[in-house]
């Protein structure tokens, strides 16, 4: 008899369902897309229950897709967009409200009140996580003071303030399962990363009361089990639920202490497995990695708001490419000695700076820059960025960095892969699979059902290995330069 694994990845633009074999190897994929709801102001919201009604149609796309017996499917793992928001009955199983997007800033005002009363380092120094709107804790004190009777409702007990992890596990178990995972409860900024639990005093302050939030279970847990709505004859087990961030690095096999991964999307996430105990930083974030056999991790998490977003504008407003492969051809055809730099502050600096107000900069230029160098110093100042970020939490863990694990579309250009190992004087490796947020958390779930072994399934995956080879001259000569060029942009 065969036993699958189902991987449900639940991201910004859609769901993914995804189907494993009992070698953790990806058989089968299928996708649904929501809808954005994006306002003047740009608000962001995603509707819950499309979001649920998406989740259970794509477990039977995949299953026809497949040709599979549903029944051999034995277990769900669940990756999820995190610091996306909202809040539904307890009773009615409705949503009060349009679930708010990580993008979404209206939680600022909010925010601001709380650090004009000075809690912004006691929160930080609680929950590892700047007072920002970027976290879940505002986006739910929005709706709780927007929509009426929700705040009294929930002084009642009477309402569930979750992630979108928790609420896939509420509605996938028919209401009995309220639970979320110790990833997305570290990025709410309502968990308290030192003593495990919800925070009593920040909950207070954003005016959440802990008897609306999830119940905290290890990302290997026990969620109860779901049928899809009766598509599935027996129930399966749910039993991996971690962010997507995190996902990828249980993906990547980043389960060790100074192991590192980075995410090359519309902009980048750069996270560092710092092991058992927290490391507090001014320049990136602390956050739990996960809970799994009991024991937790903490990372370290930088994230850079426009990287492969910087390819994507040299196209559509440059109109200097037609296509990203492009990026590449060019590179490589660019004149060595040009020393142009690009630092995309197009909406301010994140990490290590977190600048809001800088503005991006060409700098360096001479007669002979063109188009193939402009493009070239594009594609650069993505693996510039990132290096930032590497250099900085080596910094603040005391721990050499010696290779980092990569995934997302731009990891395709080999030209940004071998200069991303070259200026951060570490190898690099690019897996042969991709998905893995939805890879992290099946994998994490078929390894809590005995279905995989830890050890074999993570050694199955091939990488591409690229290693330093830029004289060390050379390299401090050009990262001098980039730091010179950034120093221009900072207010």
């Amino acid at each position: 008899m065969n036993r699958y694994v189902l991987g449900i990845d639940q991201s910004t633009q859609g769901t993914k369902g995804l189907l494993f074999d009992e070698n953790g190897a990806l058989i089968c994929r299928s996708d649904l897309p929501h809808r954005q709801y994006i306002d003047q102001r740009g608000w962001v919201e995603h509707d819950p229950e499309e979001i649920y009604a998406n989740t259970v149609q794509v477990v039977k796309k995949l299953v026809e897709k497949s040709g599979i017996d549903k029944n051999d499917i034995k277990v769900l793992g669940i990756s999820n967009q995190r610091e996306t928001a909202l809040v539904w009955d307890r009773n009615t199983g409705k949503p009060v409200y349009n679930a708010v997007v990580w993008q979404c800033a209206r939680g600022a005002k909010i925010c601001e009140r709380i650090a004009e009363q000075g809690h912004g380092e006691m929160i930080r120094s609680h929950t590892g996580l700047q007072l920002s709107p970027y976290f879940s804790a505002a986006k739910i004190a929005w709706v709780l003071e927007n929509v009426e009777g929700a705040a009294e409702k929930a002084e009642k007990g009477e309402l569930c303030c979750g992630t979108i992890d928790s609420w896939l596990v509420y509605k996938l178990t028919g209401g009995k399962e309220f639970r979320t995972d110790y990833s997305n409860a570290s990025r709410t900024q309502l968990f308290h990363i030192g003593s495990l639990s919800w925070d009593q005093e920040v909950c207070s302050l954003f005016g959440i009361p802990v008897s609306c939030l999830a119940e905290v279970t290890d990302s290997d847990g026990e969620y109860g089990y779901t049928d899809f709505e009766g598509y599935f004859e027996n129930p399966i087990p749910i039993r991996g639920v971690l962010g997507d961030s995190h996902g990828a690095l249980f993906g990547q096999g980043c389960t060790d202490k100074g192991m590192i991964k980075t995410t090359y999307g519309t902009g980048s996430s750069i996270m560092m497995n710092i092991g058992q105990k927290p490391v507090y930083s001014d320049r990136v974030v602390t956050s739990l990695a996960w809970k799994m056999n009991g024991q937790v991790n903490y990372v370290l998490e930088g994230n850079i708001n426009y990287t492969g977003a910087v390819i994507t504008w040299l196209k559509d407003e440059l109109k200097l490419i037609s296509s990203p492969s492009e990026t590449e051809i060019l590179a490589n055809k660019a004149n060595p000695g040009d020393r142009s730099y690009l630092v995309p502050a197009f909406s301010g600096l994140g990490a290590p700076y977190w600048d809001s107000e800088a503005s991006g900069i060409l700098t360096g230029i001479t007669r002979t820059t063109g188009r193939a160098e402009i493009v070239r110093a594009g594609l650069e100042s993505i693996a510039y960025q990132i290096t930032d970020v590497v250099n900085a939490m080596s910094e603040e863990s005391g721990i050499k960095i010696q290779e980092l694990r990569v995934d997302g579309g731009p990891t395709r250009n080999k030209y940004l892969m071998q200069f991303q190992s070259d200026i951060a004087d570490v190898t690099v490796q690019v897996p042969s699979a991709e998905e893995l947020s939805g890879i992290g958390a099946a994998y994490a779930a078929g390894i809590a059902a005995g279905i995989f072994d830890r050890e074999k399934v993570f050694s199955q995956m091939t990488r591409t290995k690229f290693s330093p080879e830029m004289e060390p001259e050379v390299r401090n000569e050009k990262y001098q330069g980039w730091k010179k060029a950034v120093k221009q942009v900072l207010t």
